[in-house]
């Protein structure tokens, strides 16, 4: 066992071996446990080279609905907790999508991201800007999951910032056996190594001298700034609320709409379809 599979890259105690799956459907990988804050952590990632040889994975169906979520709840967010007027940075932006969802919206957002193509927001990237920025709020969806040492990342992103909006889904409270027990492990991909509780992240917070809020599931915040127990909760909660009157006022507005139900979606099956023909390539 290397050293650096011997300690929680998070508190550094104690981590045991949990179990073994395959890896982009031929690597035998350990995924190891903390004993101590539950932070799961996959053995020394040699196969990272090969899992982004496509920076976005074919198996990211959610890229386009996450993309569309996270725009509504950093705005309400920003707007509750932050100065709106302020320069936000899109920490690992991808497509930059994002950055361009926010920008229509009315927030001065940029994009950082060293692996992908910025498409949607160019101009607006982190290379643009003629001097170093303090930005208002850096946002980091789904990164995490990606990070081989999430405490130096986590270093560089407090750089452009003292407070982090950033998304990762929470293990589930039942203990895992196998990469089956939990999708999001997605060892198809093999881009997901790093996976976290509500312990791990709070250790990370208090390393760092910051504030940590969380909805319990997957939205989270690092802050120097002292807000409500329960504002991302509760920025949700208003999210819902908005999508609730803007459905009912069209519903009394349309007569072709009024009365349809809404579909439901068609992600997971695509997501098991385009998995399948993965697997047969």
């Amino acid at each position: 066992m290397k050293k650096e599979d011997t300690q929680c890259k998070i508190c550094c105690s104690d981590i045991q071996c949990i179990f073994s799956d395959v890896v982009l459907g031929k690597y035998n990988v350990n995924y190891y446990q903390c004993e101590q804050c539950g932070f799961i952590q996959t053995e020394s990632p040699f196969w990272l080279e090969e899992s982004y040889a496509s920076a976005i994975t074919s198996l990211d169906l959610g890229y386009t609905s996450r993309n569309l979520l996270c725009r509504d709840i950093s705005a309400e967010l920003i707007q509750g907790c932050f100065n709106p007027e302020g320069k936000f940075l899109d920490y690992g932006g991808g497509y930059g999508l994002f950055v361009r969802l926010m920008r229509d919206a009315g927030y001065d957002f940029y994009r950082g991201d060293l692996y992908c193509d910025n498409l949607f927001a160019n101009c607006f990237d982190l290379s643009d800007l003629d001097e170093k920025i303090d930005f208002e709020l850096v946002t980091c969806f789904e990164v995490l999951e990606h990070l081989d040492n999430p405490i130096s990342e986590m270093e560089k992103i407090l750089t452009h910032s003292n407070s982090i909006l950033f998304s990762t889904e929470l293990q589930p409270s039942q203990p895992l056996h196998t990469a089956g027990d939990w999708e999001y492990l997605a060892p198809d991909t093999g881009q997901h190594i790093a996976f976290y509780t509500e312990k791990a992240l709070s250790v990370m917070a208090r390393k760092f001298g910051l504030n940590f809020y969380t909805d319990g599931k997957n939205i989270h915040l690092f802050t120097n700034k002292k807000l409500h127990p329960d504002c991302i909760s509760k920025s949700l909660r208003n999210i819902r609320s908005y999508y609730k009157m803007f459905y009912l006022l069209i519903d009394k507005s349309l007569p072709f709409i009024r009365g349809r139900k809404l579909r439901k979606t068609l992600l997971q099956s695509d997501y098991q379809l385009v998995k399948q023909k993965n697997q047969k390539k």
